[in-house]
């Protein structure tokens, strides 16, 4: 998808705003009626107009894809006001193209019954381009995104292959000895993050000024997200370009994410330092980086086991969970081979090594588990 920011007029605005509430609210019909649905029981919603038709054929493929067993899928569920606004449009029929070009940053996209809406021509728009989705995020922007796949990147041919170890303090670390670092928000950005969240705790429920204190935070959050897609965009056209082969971990990261506050009967350890952990690894980006080498380095993508990459040395080989002295810095207790131990990994990674766990009961099962990243943040080896 090419995504570009709208720019509406207040009036164009407010007809978008109707078209996202009709869709959503065609959408949520049909959650509803197929939550009721049998085999060989009416009711289901058919197809209506514009808006509304292009929900339900959005709707009609979810459910294609939650019941394909070959490609599983959630069920769709219910679309929220203010967190889910968008809608899809078809080009008018007889019409190539419903995008024009009015300078060199400015163009316009046709939506029905708002007309000619404005863009920021940031790029080329594919060519052929016959539906788009507008859509408007938490922070209220606007965008338009017109369904194309863009071509894979080529690769360079020079043979060479890279490891990446991904982590919280360094976001993707190279087997070339390079760090490469998520930029996030700064810290004076971060003070007014958490001032407004206090401001936001204090406010009344529907008033006015919470409305305005959630809006400046989703900002906030915005411009973070922003950043880190960018650095994942970049980053991701960069390693395809210069390396034949890419290596990463093949890491379960909605697993690793997943809480530990267990239940009432059964509460969890170390709760808040692992609820940080996992926003820590959201915020670092990796599922992100990994999906984007994967589209634009199509085949030469290599996803090895995580298992102990950490605790390797790549020099010689010895494991040994001692050879991590901390964060950053390896040391082999057997050669005494030292290097950044998210380099270090990163090396193994790109060699393929990784090391299964033997079980007591003399079964080996392969490990999901980067070992230090819990105790950097609790303080603890």
């Amino acid at each position: 998808m090419s995504r570009y920011r709208l720019l509406p007029t207040p009036a164009q605005e407010a007809v978008l705003r109707g078209h996202c509430a009709h869709a959503r609210y065609v959408w949520n019909l049909a959650v509803e009626q197929h939550s009721h649905w049998r085999p060989g029981r009416a009711g289901a919603p058919g197809f209506l107009q514009t808006v509304q038709q292009q929900a339900l054929r959005d709707f009609a493929r979810a459910m294609a894809a939650f019941f394909d067993p070959r490609n599983p899928a959630g069920r769709p569920s219910w679309r929220k006001a203010g967190r889910d606004e968008g809608f899809r449009i078809v080009g008018r029929r007889g019409r190539q193209w419903d995008v024009r070009r009015l300078s060199r940053k400015t163009g316009e996209v046709w939506v029905p019954k708002a007309g000619w809406v404005r863009f920021r021509w940031s790029r080329t728009v594919p060519p052929g381009v016959r539906s788009y989705r507008v859509s408007m995020d938490r922070a209220g922007r606007w965008h338009v995104a017109f369904a194309a796949i863009p071509d894979p990147i080529p690769a360079p041919g020079n043979g060479e292959a890279v490891g990446i170890d991904r982590g919280v303090v360094v976001g993707a670390a190279l087997s070339t000895g390079e760090l490469l670092h998520v930029p996030g928000l700064t810290a004076p950005e971060r003070n007014r993050l958490r001032r407004l969240e206090r401001k936001l705790a204090r406010a009344k429920r529907g008033s006015n000024r919470r409305g305005r204190v959630r809006l400046a935070i989703a900002r906030l959050r915005a411009r973070e997200t922003d950043r880190r897609k960018d650095w994942a965009e970049k980053t991701s056209t960069g390693l395809a370009r210069r390396f034949d082969i890419i290596k990463v971990e093949g890491l379960q990261i909605r697993n690793m994410t997943r809480s530990a506050r267990g239940t009432r009967q059964n509460p969890g350890r170390n709760v808040r330092a692992k609820a940080g952990l996992n926003r820590q690894i959201l915020r670092s980006g990796w599922g992100l980086l990994a999906r984007r080498l994967e589209e634009k380095a199509i085949g030469r993508i290599e996803k090895i086991s995580p298992a102990f990459t950490s605790q390797r040395c790549s020099a010689c080989g010895h494991v040994d969970p001692k050879s991590r002295e901390s964060q950053a810095v390896f040391r082999c207790t057997a050669c005494g081979y030292a290097c950044h131990a998210d380099v270090n990994a990163a090396r193994n990674i790109a060699a393929g090594h990784a090391v299964t766990a033997r079980g007591g009961d003399g079964v080996t099962r392969p490990m999901n588990r980067e070992p230090h990243l819990l105790a950097s943040l609790t303080g603890r080896e």
